[in-house]
């Protein structure tokens, strides 16, 4: 290796924009090459009722893993498949009715070409994604996506750069026609995420998260204020729900009201918790979204809310820190 000349942090940047420029000038031509070939193959992958199996070797076999992962998040089934390991056995994880979606840029990877007969035989549909329309790969396909590109962004004009990154954005075009045309909604792509932000917002009811059974602090109409007072302490809400002999909520008693009662000097004593309580509480119900409880809470600027059923039966209470220990909010 020629030894390398001194750090020049101008030219880094040059070649970093230059880089840039060659990759956004072969993603705006992608479109242009593609036709007939790629609305096939969306319709075959979308038609499919086996798996998509994604193949490639080197740096197009890391393409072919995301596409597969991106494929498979967004509603179509799909995993990843080594063309080497294919034939040593995993070959045998394609069947019959698949869509093998098979990633070379240059088309002649012989790890791929070693298996074309074999996939033949097990009648899977075949879609080449390649720079090369003449090559291997592409003559043994049912349809030919192109991800030629013009140059690579290597100065040597050797490492797949440019290359990979069309295959990527083709890979992510395949997927986004796919998922359009299944109807995929954010549920849809919300159940592929439990453990994601949107899967949190979108799968999380407030029976998942609300405080319920002897944990909800709730008292009688009649209740002395000492008894609402020990309810409301020993529960740790800061609130306590007042209920009627059927179970219903018709007031609720907060920490903010105990302070103003204090300020104005009342006889705490002889009060009792329907004298006290802050009539008409904010309610939700229990098979509600936990992010609309945190909806409700935010328009009325509150930090708590009483959880009813169907039938308007006090079942529970969720407060602002349950939302945030399960990251809704």
């Amino acid at each position: 290796m020629t030894p390398a000349r001194p750090f020049d942090a101008e030219r880094a940047l040059r070649l970093a924009g230059r880089t840039f420029e060659i990759e956004a000038r072969a993603l705006l031509a992608l479109a242009a090459r593609q036709g007939e070939g790629f609305a096939r193959a969306v319709q075959a992958m979308l038609e499919c009722r086996g798996r998509v199996v994604v193949m490639g070797m080197g740096k197009s076999g890391h393409v072919g893993r995301k596409t597969a992962a991106t494929l498979a998040s967004t509603g179509t089934p799909a995993f990843f498949v080594h063309p080497a390991e294919a034939s040593h056995g995993d070959l045998g994880m394609v069947m019959a009715g698949d869509v093998v979606l098979a990633i070379s840029n240059s088309g002649e990877s012989d790890e791929l070409a070693a298996i074309l007969p074999a996939m033949r035989r097990l009648g899977v549909t075949l879609v080449a994604m390649t720079g090369q329309p003449e090559s291997t790969l592409a003559r043994h396909a049912d349809m030919v996506l192109s991800s030629a590109v013009d140059e690579e962004a290597c100065p040597l004009n050797l490492a797949p750069t440019a290359s990979t990154t069309a295959q990527m954005a083709l890979g992510d075009a395949l997927a986004v026609a796919l998922l359009d045309a299944r109807g995929f909604r954010e549920e849809d792509f919300a159940r592929s995420h439990p453990g994601g932000s949107l899967g949190r917002k979108l799968l999380m009811h407030v029976r998942d998260l609300m405080r319920s059974g002897d944990a909800v602090p709730k008292v009688a109409p009649a209740a002395s204020f000492n008894e609402l007072l020990r309810e409301m302490t020993g529960k740790g809400l800061g609130f306590t729900a007042v209920a009627d002999g059927a179970g219903r909520p018709i007031g609720i008693f907060t920490d903010g009201d105990l302070r103003r009662l204090i300020e104005r000097g009342a006889d705490l004593r002889a009060l009792t918790a329907e004298e006290v309580m802050h009539r008409g509480p904010r309610l939700v119900r229990a098979d509600a979204l936990a992010v609309d409880a945190a909806g409700v809470m935010e328009a009325h600027r509150i930090t708590s809310v009483l959880v009813v059923d169907e039938a308007g039966v006090l079942v529970g209470a969720l407060n602002s820190n349950d939302l945030m220990r399960a990251k809704v909010i």
